[in-house]
Parts: C-alpha cells; sequence; structure tokens
C-alpha cells in the first residue's frame, strides 16, 4: 500500500513538472507580449518598450527564465502581476474559495444525479422513464454548455426574473440578514452550477444505467432476487457497490473537465473566480499571473486524480494485493 502511494506521489511530481514547463513555454511563444498589450503601447517609443522588455525579464532565454520562475515557485512566490503589480498569491486566494466552491457543488451534483438517475433508469429499462431519463441524457450529449448557459440566463433571468444571472451576490448583499443571505448565495450559484455539472451528469448517468443492467442479469443478483431480498437491498447494497468502484474513477477524470469549464462560464455569468480571473490575464498577456492560475488549475487536476486513485484502493481492496 505504501509502495503504491509513493509510486504515484513521485509520478504526480514529475507530471506537475512537466505540465509547468510546456505551459510556461506556450505562453511565452503565443503571439502578442505584455508591452504591447498596455493602454498607451502605441504611445510611447521602441526605447521605453526595451526597458519593459528588460524589467520584465523578457530578454532572458526561455529555460533560464523558467529555472527563475520555478526556484521562486518552490518558495511559493509566483511574482507580481504585470497589470497592476500586485501579488498573484494573494490575486490567486481571492478569488480560488469561490472556485472551489463552484466545482465542488458540481462534482456532488455530478455523482449523486448521475448516479440517481443511472439507477432509476437501470430499474425501469425499456419503460417510459427510462426513455426520458435517455432523452436527457443525450440531450446533455450534444447541447454546447455556453450556448446553453445563455439560453438559462435569458430563461430564467430575463424573461422569468427568478434568478440571477452573473456575479456571487447581489449588491444589497451586505445589508441583507443572515438567512436571506445565504439564500442569495444559493441563487447566484443555481445556473453556473447546473450547466457546469450538465454534462458531467449525463455521463455518468449512461455509465451508471449500462452497469447496473449488467449486474442485475448477473447470476448473484437473480439468486438474491429468488431468495426473496427486498428489491432495495439488491440494488443499493448488491449491485451498485460493485458499480460504485469504477464511478470513483470517472469522478477524477471528470475534474479537469469542471476546471477547464470555469474559465467559460465564469466568464459568462460574470463569476468573480480563478477562471474568470485567467480569462482576465490572458487577454493581457499577463504572464505572472497566467503561469499561477496555470500551476495551481495543474496542482488541483493531479490532486483530484490522485485522491480519486487512492479512494480506488480503499473501495477495491483487490488493487492493494496486485
Amino acid at each position: 500500500m505504501i509502495r503504491i502511494f509513493l509510486q504515484k506521489l513521485i509520478l504526480l511530481v514529475i507530471t506537475f513538472i512537466g505540465i509547468s514547463f510546456v505551459t510556461f513555454v506556450v505562453i511565452n511563444i503565443s503571439p502578442g507580449k505584455p508591452q504591447d498589450m498596455l493602454e498607451f503601447s502605441s504611445k510611447i517609443s521602441y526605447e521605453a518598450k526595451q526597458k519593459l522588455i528588460k524589467l520584465y525579464g523578457l530578454d532572458k532565454p526561455l529555460y533560464v527564465r523558467y529555472f527563475e520562475w520555478f526556484k521562486r515557485f518552490i518558495r511559493l512566490d509566483f511574482g507580481n502581476s504585470f497589470k497592476d503589480d500586485k501579488p498573484v498569491i494573494k490575486k490567486i486566494l481571492e478569488r480560488l474559495p469561490a472556485t472551489l466552491l463552484l466545482n465542488f457543488l458540481s462534482l456532488c451534483l455530478i455523482f449523486f444525479g448521475g448516479c440517481f438517475l443511472g439507477i432509476i433508469s437501470a430499474m425501469y429499462k425499456n419503460k417510459f422513464l427510462d426513455k426520458f431519463i435517455s432523452f436527457l441524457v443525450f440531450l446533455g450529449y450534444s447541447t454546447p454548455k455556453y450556448w446553453l448557459a445563455i439560453l438559462c440566463m435569458i430563461v430564467f433571468g430575463i424573461k422569468l426574473r427568478i434568478l440571477p444571472i452573473s456575479g456571487f451576490r447581489s449588491i444589497n448583499f451586505d445589508y441583507l440578514p443572515l438567512f436571506s443571505k445565504i439564500i442569495d448565495i444559493v441563487k447566484h450559484l443555481i445556473l453556473p452550477v447546473l450547466i457546469s455539472a450538465f454534462g458531467g451528469v449525463a455521463g455518468l448517468t449512461r455509465y451508471v444505467r449500462g452497469s447496473m443492467i449488467e449486474q442485475f442479469n448477473s447470476e448473484y443478483i437473480k439468486f438474491a432476487l429468488s431468495k426473496g431480498c427486498p428489491k432495495n437491498k439488491v440494488v443499493f447494497y448488491h449491485a451498485f457497490r460493485n458499480v460504485l468502484i469504477p464511478v470513483v474513477t470517472i469522478l477524477g477524470l471528470s475534474l479537469p473537465d469542471l476546471i477547464g469549464g470555469s474559465f467559460i462560464f465564469e466568464t459568462i455569468f460574470a463569476y468573480p473566480g480563478m477562471g474568470r480571473l485567467g480569462y482576465e490575464a490572458i487577454m493581457s498577456r499577463d504572464y505572472p499571473l497566467i503561469m499561477g492560475i496555470s500551476v495551481i488549475v495543474a496542482f488541483l487536476t493531479l490532486l483530484g486524480n490522485f485522491l480519486a486513485d487512492i479512494l480506488y484502493i480503499y473501495v477495491d481492496p483487490r488493487v492493494r494485493y496486485k
């Protein structure tokens, strides 16, 4: 067990270093430079731009800049933002909790929603409820999330006016009582969470349905039912426990999609998270901020997969003895 843990931990570190290097190279060779994105860049002289390049350290070779950045990163020093000279780590920590909350709620919705719909669909195979859920699943596969987000904003935010369409809280949030503050935050989270989890719920539902049908056709399930075991006990205690083992891995693989999608959803809903901050950093060619957000996203993704692997070992004892 300890050997497996150490192997996966070493692989995580090597993968993280590789991702950080590739990200650094891609950012620095992409078109557009920080000095060109300044508001007054067209009015300053060539000599002034060269001073900015030297100030940013952009005149050094690429590998030298990467090793300098990596040495600072080990000390958790991400440098200062090119845009406002604020510490990158401070700007990220201000936005990180909102992104973690959004992704955590989306992951919970994917797990509980996908498992519930998959079990119900399998129990009522080829009946109306199964066909209706299958229709929703295929709709989730085929519908572009950004289009669905805009459609929901128009319907629920503009036409019906029952849900807010931007931000994390209302303008008068500070003047609301405690219970009203909670309701206000929940209403702001409904659309971003539903949209970000929509595709994941569809995928997990389809997988759980197929796996549950396979379990229902197995001999041990038929034997348990023939002995008179309650159907709910057979479904949840016997069949679903075996389906749950690979579901853990699927949830780990869903995390990169959630974190990557947050760049789009947070921008569409003006959600004050790390994804929106990353989009703004990319548009302004803010290299230190882009690198800081990229490594945090990579770390969270790798950490999620690492925890999924470790949890898989505990869920399936057979893995420990291989």
